[in-house]
């Protein structure tokens, strides 16, 4: 392993070079996991806009629903989210989401700063190279299965002190249609990380009964 990470950290000059060579010695599980991440990221911007979309009364002004998504994911300033949102676990997001009295009015910021800060703690993210798949704790990828089970679940449930649903997903059409599409991209993420568990241990049968109802701390 450090003779590969030597390699990787010596190949200097062309970016393309060194992008094709370290490609070429990382594993195949790496590879699949890195694009599970990758993927995962693009499900949660649209995600973002979608329920943006659906639920305009928690950000009315489009510019600002941009910004905020740029910041979650760290294209611009940081400081376009509150404080006390950049300090808190992705679990501390998520249960906050639904509470009666969110810290933030808009409870779509809080929902996708949780599921973005969930898929780093339990891959890791941004803690030096990946080069194999026993870098990633499995216990935080179940929790993190766990989690996102828990908020596909209250999506389509929760309601305010109102009777409102919280967040407005799906709308039955002309024809009878009801659009499913959050549900879909959020199985989309379930399916990808049963599958990033099964590359580091094997699929345990008994996953499914142990999902928690509340939201477990992945780190």
């Amino acid at each position: 392993m450090t003779m590969i990470l030597g390699l990787i950290l010596a190949l200097g000059g062309c970016s393309s070079v060194r992008e094709r060579c370290s490609n070429a010695l990382l594993s195949p599980d790496v590879k699949i996991i890195n694009y599970h991440v990758k993927k995962h990221y693009e499900s949660i911007r649209t995600l973002a806009n979608r329920l943006y979309a659906k639920n305009p009364c928690y950000e009315p002004d489009p510019e600002r629903r941009r910004a905020k998504i740029r910041a979650i994911f760290g294209e611009t300033s940081p400081y376009t989210i509150p404080y006390e949102l950049r300090i808190s676990m992705s679990h501390q997001l998520l249960e906050a989401s639904f509470a009666p009295t969110p810290p933030e009015r808009d409870r779509v910021l809080v929902f996708i700063l949780g599921l973005k800060k969930g898929v780093d703690e339990a891959y890791n993210t941004g803690h030096g190279p990946f080069l194999t798949g026993c870098q990633i704790d499995v216990k935080r990828l179940e929790r993190l299965y766990s989690n996102i089970s828990q908020a596909k679940w209250r999506l389509k449930t929760y309601r305010d002190q109102g009777g409102h649903l919280m967040f407005i997903t799906n709308q039955a059409l002309d024809n009878g249609y009801i659009n499913m599409g959050f549900e879909v991209i959020l199985t989309q993420m379930l399916t990808r990380i049963q599958d990033d568990i099964y590359l580091r241990s094997g699929l345990e049968s008994n996953l499914t009964f142990r999902l928690s109802t509340i939201f477990l701390s992945i780190l």
